[in-house]
């Protein structure tokens, strides 16, 4: 399944984050607890390598908790700061400030040693679309001053956001990258809603969807849909496997189209919006290598 998205405006907007980069501080990258690989653009790492990092693992109330815990032992290994969040209610995101601050301690030091007393802290928030960024920056600054959707590419432009004397926020528009060599990428990205629906054929995502959920959270999948979970045999292809998944589970709900046919098309959009909605439970597909 080739999944691509690289509107003209991801260019503008790698060209926009290193022309700011000069403007702050240190670099909030927001990626989605779920999925932490696939919703870390890795053209971050080369543009941001400069600045002091923070990695925002947001949605972490819908990660499995266990995969939440050795992600932010994970990335802490690899010298960045951690901080699991939950935007959309707020949760954890009362330590941004101090945890940023412990990030930037060394620098703050030399700002004080220089007579720059309580010289604000500035910096940019980054992360593919649709990770929750905007949402982030309005709970940090406990106001709609973002604009979010729950729609990848609704911010545009330079916005900065001032949350106290203390600390400045500047928001960037989701970037994606160029292209996505590997396959997994691609479907995770759009399972979680960060590449739009409309560029992709809905019931072969949610057949890999059915896939993916029926090896790793089998018991999601029959709660929720009184499916049962058939064995998946050796080299099986996992299109198929899951769509006779998708089949039965619009039978289960009674969705069928005229002569009776079930209607996949349409559990295949209730699969995923009750997936975003987080009616499946907590879910991380992706794990540290040698931890799945």
């Amino acid at each position: 399944m080739n999944i691509q998205w690289y509107p003209g405006h991801m260019t503008k907007t790698r060209r926009q984050i290193e022309a700011d980069l000069g403007l702050v501080d240190m670099v909030a990258e927001i990626i989605d607890a779920r999925i932490p690989v696939s919703s870390r653009n890795p053209d971050i790492d080369v543009i941001c390598a400069a600045k002091p990092r923070l990695i925002v693992l947001n949605r972490a109330d819908q990660a499995d908790p266990e995969g939440n815990r050795l992600w932010s032992k994970t990335f802490q290994a690899k010298g960045f700061f951690v901080l699991e969040t939950d935007a959309k209610t707020g949760k954890g995101i009362e330590r941004f400030s101090a945890v940023s601050r412990q990030l930037l301690a060394e620098q703050i030091r030399r700002w004080t040693a220089r007579g720059l007393v309580g010289r604000p802290i500035r910096a940019m928030v980054v992360g593919v679309p649709n990770v929750g960024k905007s949402t982030f920056i309005n709970q940090v600054a406990r106001r709609k001053s973002a604009k979010a959707g729950d729609r990848p590419g609704v911010t545009r432009g330079k916005q900065w956001v001032t949350v106290d004397q203390g600390l400045s926020l500047l928001d960037t528009p989701g970037i994606l990258w160029p292209k996505f060599e590997d396959e997994q990428v691609g479907l995770h990205l759009a399972y979680t809603g960060a590449v739009k629906d409309d560029v992709m054929d809905m019931e072969t995502l949610a057949s890999r969807l059915m896939d993916d959920f029926a090896l790793r959270y089998p018991q999601a999948l029959a709660e929720r849909y009184k499916v049962e979970i058939p064995d998946k045999q050796a080299g099986e292809d996992p299109v198929a496997y899951g769509y006779a998944l998708l089949q039965a589970a619009a039978a289960k709900r009674g969705f069928r189209i005229s002569g009776g046919e079930v209607d996949t098309e349409r559990m295949s959009r209730i699969l995923l919006d009750e997936l975003r909605g987080g009616k499946l439970g907590r879910f991380t597909l992706e794990w540290p290598e040698g931890m799945a």
